[in-house]
């Protein structure tokens, strides 16, 4: 009876818990010619480096050819302008620099009042995000330090409180489908949609128009409000199956003992 409990249990498992585990979102990038020259330098040639590991561009494979050009497998060209190479971009060079892969937020950014001061010295991409340790978007970066540098904080204060309920729901949905995807859910497509409603939301900070922000996170909390909805009904069909899964070990366990139950009174009627 012990060994068919086991066999039974070993069976729920293998049906319950042996799921494909997802493979990491993010991958570091490769150690390059630029990488493996610059680490072994001294000073700025070298804190580039330093700052650049452990970075949301490190984490997602973006390496330094990613924006500076040049052939990251040769160090005979690791440099040369025939192969693209681009050195640092002067002070207003940086939003297109940027812009090349951050298109939408680009647009939002040279519409803004940060956008029209480029020429006068105003804010750009570095001046909030860092150039080498570039930190994960989010609302933490509009803070009383980082404003106060070049205005006063009232503006971006009331915009991080109208972001705030937005960004709050944000991390509560990655939160339920990190969940879902340990429990071996696919939720591919809720999380390429949750992905696609946060670059939305990000590309709002940019514009620093408080009506202008309202304006684009009202899809944005709409879209949210949908996924929810798509993520309870992952939810309910996962219960189902667990339930489902315990009716049937259940009854497999049931069956063992009665087989072995009939089995017994079977063999005490053989014996003479």
């Amino acid at each position: 009876m012990m060994r068919l409990f086991v066999l039974c249990l070993g069976l729920f498992t293998t049906l319950t818990c042996v799921l494909p585990v997802p493979e990491a979102a993010a991958q570091q990038a490769e150690e390059t010619v630029c990488i493996q020259c610059h680490a072994g330098l001294e000073g700025s040639l070298g804190a580039p480096v330093q700052a650049w590991r452990g970075s949301v561009h490190d984490r997602n494979g973006i390496s330094c050819h990613d924006c500076h050009g040049g052939d990251p497998t040769d160090f005979a060209m690791a440099m040369s302008p025939e192969r693209g190479f681009v050195g640092v971009p002067e002070h207003a060079e940086i939003p297109e620099f940027c812009g090349k892969c951050h298109v939408g937020v680009l647009e939002d950014y040279q519409k803004s009042a940060h956008g029209q001061a480029l020429e006068a010295g105003g804010a750009q991409c570095v001046t909030c995000h860092n150039s080498h340790a570039v930190e994960v978007a989010k609302l933490d970066l509009i803070n009383r330090d980082s404003c106060t540098r070049c205005h006063d904080y009232g503006r971006a204060e009331k915009i991080k409180e109208i972001l705030a309920d937005t960004d709050a729901r944000i991390k509560s949905l990655e939160g339920e489908l990190e969940r879902l995807s340990e429990l071996g859910t696919n939720v591919d497509e809720q999380q390429g949609q949750l992905f696609s409603l946060r670059n939305r939301f990000h590309r709002a900070f940019h514009t620093v128009k408080i009506e202008r922000i309202r304006e684009q996170t009202g899809p944005v909390l709409e879209g949210l409000d949908k996924l929810r909805e798509e993520i309870a009904a992952v939810e309910s069909d996962l219960g189902q199956r667990k339930f489902w899964g315990s009716v049937a070990i259940a009854l497999l366990v049931v069956a063992g003992i009665l087989f072995f139950l009939i089995r017994r009174t079977y063999e005490e009627e053989e014996k003479p």
